[in-house]
């Protein structure tokens, strides 16, 4: 497993690190000796940064964690958590210091820590990027050992461009992958001139990049790729990287065709893809068994990915998918 340094942070991450918001709710469910089962794998397999969120089963992923970190006291990694989606509405109505202290309070118990390692904006609306007294507030939580370091979670790439101007934001977590390229635009050259930490998400683009979805796939009700298909409860950006599903299964084939061409399984093709762009300190794909979690760790060690490769894809996201996305977010 490689490791790379954290933005400003100075901290050390793998560079594949574990989603944990199927461990939470929203991709189906998943017992809690399963849930531990598969944090136990990841690190077994190097990695040393996990990635929730407060509202991942009403707190269900940060208390399952927690129970891990109780158990592997000496494990030394870094957690990333997520607020502001417990508000009605992610607005700058809602970022206030009072909520923010008690979101933060609230996922330091679900942890069983004194201080956050580190502490996301969970995409909110764009008034929060402009607002000074959001990050002075979020500056306060830092000085006061709350929170070790902060960032954000954005949906667009312009939120992106905006959390990077202000000087104290460690990181930016972003979806990128073969079928969300846009970020490789201006967002990557602007955190690495920054020194921001990139957290890629979505890399397997829910799933789509393994290659093993027809058009005749189901998924539980329970399941954002049920639920969220068209964006009813969520941002549909957040769900197949908001490639419409039978379009992506078509795309996905392809790509699945070009990683074996290249004697490449497809979705540790998918995964390299996106741990190999120059500026990506870490992407997190989710699992919920321990083979996935193994496998996903396992795609850190993939040798540097062939140009012919890189072209191909580029040529396949162009033709198949870009019309589609590259626009919108």
């Amino acid at each position: 497993m490689q490791h790379r340094t954290f933005g400003p942070t100075g901290r050390r991450v793998s560079s594949i690190g574990l989603g944990t918001w199927q461990l939470g709710t929203e991709w189906g469910d998943v017992a809690e000796a399963d849930a531990l089962a598969v944090l136990d794998a990841a690190v077994e397999s190097g990695v040393t940064l996990f990635d929730t969120a407060d509202v991942y089963g009403d707190g269900r992923s940060e208390q399952l964690i927690g129970r891990w970190l109780a158990k592997n006291p000496t494990w030394g990694g870094t957690v990333a958590t997520k607020m502001i989606r417990r508000a009605p509405e992610p607005t700058l109505e809602h970022a206030t210091a009072a909520n923010f202290r008690a979101w933060t309070d609230r996922s330091r118990a679900n942890l069983g820590v004194d201080t956050l390692d580190l502490v996301q904006l969970h995409c909110p609306t764009d008034d929060v990027y402009g607002s000074d007294l959001v990050f002075d507030t979020l500056d306060s939580l830092v000085e006061d050992a709350t929170i070790t370091a902060y960032g954000v979670s954005v949906e667009t790439c312009e939120q992106a461009l905006r959390a990077i101007a202000r000087p104290n934001v460690a990181s930016v977590q972003i979806v990128l992958n073969a079928f969300r390229q846009k970020p490789l635009e201006e967002v990557i050259p602007a955190a690495r001139q920054a020194g921001t930490a990139i957290i890629a998400r979505v890399p397997l683009a829910s799933g789509l990049l393994t290659g093993r979805y027809t058009k005749e796939t189901t998924f539980a009700d329970t399941d954002h790729r049920s639920f969220n298909r068209h964006g009813e409860a969520f941002d549909i950006g957040e769900t197949f990287a908001g490639v419409d599903f039978e379009t992506g299964v078509d795309a996905a084939a392809e790509f699945s065709e070009l990683a074996r061409d290249f004697r490449l399984k497809p979705s540790a093709a998918a995964l390299a893809w996106a741990v190999q762009q120059p500026g990506v300190s870490t992407v997190i794909p989710g699992a919920r068994s321990p083979e996935q979690a193994r496998g996903n760790a396992a795609a850190a060690e993939t040798d540097p990915l062939p140009a012919e490769f890189m072209a191909a894809v580029q040529e396949l996201y162009g033709r198949r998918i870009r019309p589609l996305v590259h626009h919108k977010w």
